[in-house]
């Protein structure tokens, strides 16, 4: 089971005030979208107030705290890599594809799931995933 990761797709264009973030550029073919994925994460954040609610915490408190604090730390140092994977995979499995997760039907999937991916940003996630497979027990 997986759980729910956000990702969104943007570009170094850092000239326009455009929300969404596409640098678009031009050949003689006509003009072509450059993006790329981000994993979007809060645990620097998360961390913070585990930090800030530690430092008043009571002696029964303590315990859970520390625990918490332990599982942002885990959760922060995975490879934005994995968490594009694991979002991937979560998405390929809602869409009901239970093939290999870099196949062809699996980048189809993919788009069809969030249409605004570009083909190479499908293929790059589809990649991702496969690797996660690959760790997978029983592949």
């Amino acid at each position: 089971m997986y759980k729910k990761y956000y990702i969104r797709e943007y570009s170094d264009n850092t000239d326009s005030d455009n929300t969404d973030e596409e640098e678009v550029t031009g050949n003689m073919f006509g003009t072509k979208r450059e993006m790329t994925v981000v994993a979007l994460r809060d645990t620097d954040a998360i961390a913070d107030e585990l930090r800030e609610a530690l430092a008043t915490a009571d002696a029964a408190e303590r315990p859970g705290l520390e625990r918490a604090a332990a599982i942002v730390a885990r959760v922060a140092a995975v490879p934005d890599s994995e968490v594009r994977g694991r979002w991937a995979l979560n998405h390929l499995a809602a869409a009901g594809h239970t093939g290999p997760a870099d196949s062809v039907r699996a980048v189809k999937a993919l788009r069809q799931a969030e249409p605004g991916l570009s083909l190479a940003t499908a293929v790059q996630l589809s990649k991702e995933a496969a690797a996660l497979q690959a760790k997978e027990p029983g592949n």
